[in-house]
């Protein structure tokens, strides 16, 4: 599915050097699913409904923009 979207798989594998570069995308993943974890009704899913569990996704990423505008202004 990657790779008909053409992204590619940056996964450290077990007995492979590991590559300074992939810690650098690994840490940004991990903020990201920490900023997302810190939104309470995202941390799990109690949303029967997909489109009310996408509206609060929506207003999640908003909030973490904002949050981030500040720094580039």
């Amino acid at each position: 599915a990657l790779k008909q979207r053409g992204i590619t798989a940056r996964i450290a594998r077990k007995g492979i050097e590991r590559n300074d570069q992939l810690g650098q995308h690994r840490w940004v993943v991990e903020r990201t699913h920490a900023w997302f974890a810190g939104m309470g009704k995202l941390r799990i899913r109690f949303e029967r409904r997909i489109d009310i569990h996408l509206a609060l996704l929506s207003l999640a990423c908003s909030i973490i923009c904002l949050r981030m505008l500040p720094g580039f202004c």
